[in-house]
C-alpha cells in the first residue's frame, strides 16, 4: 500500500506542476476577455459557437483537474473509507485548487478569471473520482484479502528457555 501512496503523491506533485504551468503562464495576447463572474455564462457562449468548439473548450476545462479526482484519494492511500466521504473530501480539495488557480491568475497578464473554469474543473473531479476509484478500491481490497487468505499462518520464533536467577529459591 506505501507504493501506492508514494506513486499517488509522485504523480499528484507532477500534475499540479503541469497545471500550474499551463494556466499561470503569461499569455501575449493583444486584447484579454473581460473575467466571467456569472455562473454559467461562459458556458453558454461557448455552446453558441457550435458544438465542436463548445465541446472542445468544455472538455479542456472539465480534463484540466480531472486526473486529482484520482491522484488524491491514491495520495491518501486509504482502502476501507466511505465512499460518500470521499468524494467529498477529493471534490472539496479539487474546487479549493481551482479556485486557488484562478485566484492566482489574476495577477497573471493575459489570464482572466473565469467561475465556469472552477465550476468544469470541479466536476471533472467529481466525475473522475466517481468514475475510477470506487472500482479501484475494490480491486485493491479483493487483491488484499486474497493475499491474506493464501499466506501461511505465522508463528512466533521459540526465545528459548525461560531465564532463571541461580541460587533464589521458590517462594513458600
Amino acid at each position: 500500500m506505501i507504493r501506492v501512496r508514494v506513486a499517488g503523491g509522485v504523480l499528484l506533485v507532477a500534475h499540479l506542476a503541469l497545471v500550474a504551468w499551463i494556466t499561470l503562464r503569461p499569455l501575449d495576447v493583444p486584447w484579454v476577455r473581460p473575467a466571467n463572474l456569472h455562473p454559467f455564462a461562459g458556458i453558454r457562449a461557448d455552446l453558441a459557437l457550435g458544438w465542436q468548439e463548445a465541446a472542445r473548450r468544455i472538455g479542456e476545462r472539465l480534463a484540466l483537474l480531472a486526473p486529482l479526482g484520482v491522484l488524491l484519494p491514491m495520495a491518501g492511500g486509504r482502502l476501507v473509507v466511505s465512499p460518500l466521504a470521499s468524494l467529498a473530501r477529493t471534490v472539496t480539495a479539487g474546487s479549493l485548487i481551482s479556485l486557488g488557480i484562478e485566484l492566482l491568475q489574476t495577477g497573471v497578464p493575459g489570464q482572466v478569471v473565469d467561475i465556469d473554469a472552477v465550476l468544469l474543473n470541479t466536476t471533472g473531479v467529481a466525475l473522475a473520482h466517481l468514475l475510477v476509484v470506487p472500482a479501484a478500491r475494490l480491486r485493491l481490497r479483493r487483491r488484499a484479502a486474497s493475499r491474506s487468505r493464501t499466506a501461511l499462518p505465522r508463528e512466533e520464533p521459540s526465545q528459548g528457555r525461560t531465564p532463571t536467577i541461580p541460587r533464589v529459591g521458590m517462594a513458600p
